[in-house]
């Protein structure tokens, strides 16, 4: 940090959690004020949304109070972790009520309420928070002292206003970069759904002749409850690790050899099964690898394909298919979640399929397809968690005296290159 810079606690610059009795004095009680809930504070987004508006009688009792200009911060898990914050402007009569989880800041004369902003936006600040939190599991509280306690380094207001205005213009481009980064991202990832429907199209639309049962040798819905998992031992294949053509094995959770005896009593999942996702995403579906057990877990059907008949590969993308998405989900029933039914499921219309030979060279040009989207797919993903780490790194520099606007431009005009 700069020599002529100096550290002070937050409670020491800022007036933390002003007093209600200050939008008493200003206005009468049928008088209207912003009402701003939890889901209305962003994720380190400067300005609130602003959509509500309640009269101050029915908000001053329990709700917290702001005005224009302060700066707000959820202390509450998981919104805290998550860099819920923003600073109250264009407020109706400059006064605004809000969540009983919110942090209140208004800054005094030495500090810029942006420059503020900026520093709670550091994942240093929010990572020390994290470490100190206490309550309830769910529940779980940034404590009061922390929050005062906290240091800052305070330059001159100049200085604040130069820090602000480099991030400003830096997090702007960063922002149009990451726009630009997920447009192409969805691009990408559509390009293996528009090249398989175009592969399968004759296949998939042609007049259904047979039942999705007919060609298989077993549709065997799981058990319907859950089972209790671990870190380790066999993977519990629920719809999170369904994808498209695949099962998601990272991060998956796991049963103990005991549970995996329990759970395949009914069918015990091989290699060349599919798994179809029920519920959340309904319609997805994958193919057990080779060398892998695994339990079949909560609102997953396995599927095993008549192997005389079908690829399970081949099966697995012409299940993917728009056309037998559309009539797999047509009946599906759930006022918020999709839930298809296993009538359905078994009774699912299906075309004449190709020769076994014809499958397997369709199988091959998709698998090469999906393996060139999955490589432009995981340099998108890059690219946007470069951009996230490019606005850390500005704020580390900015609050240690390093940043200037020459810097910024280098290090943005490198993660877009």
């Amino acid at each position: 940090m700069r020599p002529d810079w100096d550290f002070r606690a937050l409670s020491e610059v800022c007036q933390i959690k002003p007093p209600k009795k200050e939008a008493r004095r200003r206005l009468a009680d049928d008088d209207l004020v912003s009402f701003v809930p939890m889901d209305q504070l962003g994720i380190r987004d400067k300005e609130l949304r602003l959509t509500t508006d309640r009269r101050l009688h029915e908000v001053s009792g329990s709700y917290t109070y702001f005005a224009d200009g302060d700066v707000l911060l959820a202390k509450i898990t998981p919104c805290f972790e998550n860099g819920k914050l923003g600073i109250a402007r264009g407020l109706t009569n400059g006064v605004g009520y809000g969540s009983s989880e919110f942090i209140v800041f208004r800054p005094g004369p030495d500090l810029n309420p942006e420059y503020l902003f900026y520093f709670l936006s550091q994942d240093s600040f929010k990572d020390a928070g994290a470490s100190v939190m206490s309550g309830a599991v769910g529940h779980k509280r940034v404590p009061k002292q922390f929050i005062e306690n906290y240091l800052i380094p305070i330059p001159s207001l100049e200085e604040q206003k130069r820090i602000v205005a480099i991030l400003d213009e830096a997090f702007a481009g960063i922002d149009r970069a990451i726009a630009n980064t997920e447009k192409n991202l969805a691009n990408a990832s559509s390009l293996f759904d528009s090249y398989l429907d175009r592969r399968l199209f004759s296949v998939a639309s042609g007049r259904p002749i047979q039942s999705l049962s007919s060609i298989t040798r077993m549709i065997i819905d799981c058990e319907h409850k859950t089972a209790p998992t671990q870190d380790t031992g066999f993977p519990s294949i629920r719809t999170p690790n369904v994808g498209k053509g695949h099962l998601i094995l990272d991060n998956v959770k796991c049963v103990s050899e005991e549970t995996y005896k329990h759970w395949k009593r009914r069918a015990q999942p091989e290699a060349g099964d599919l798994i179809l996702a029920r519920e959340a995403p309904a319609g997805n579906v994958g193919v057990v690898p080779e060398g892998k057990r695994v339990c079949l877990g909560q609102r997953t059907v396995l599927i095993r394909p008549n192997h005389e008949l079908v690829v399970s590969q081949y099966l697995t993308y012409l299940l993917l298919h728009s056309i037998l998405q559309r009539r797999l989900l047509s009946h599906s029933t759930g006022a918020t979640v999709e839930h298809v039914n296993m009538r359905d499921i078994r009774g699912l219309g299906v075309s004449g399929l190709p020769p076994k030979e014809e499958q397997l060279k369709t199988v091959e040009l998709i698998d090469s397809v999906k393996k060139s989207v999955v490589e432009i797919v995981s340099l998108y993903e890059q690219k946007l968690a470069a951009l996230s780490e490019l606005k850390q790194s500005l704020l580390q520099k900015a609050f240690s005296g390093e940043l200037t606007a020459p810097r910024a431009e280098k290090e943005l005009a490198d993660a877009v290159a």
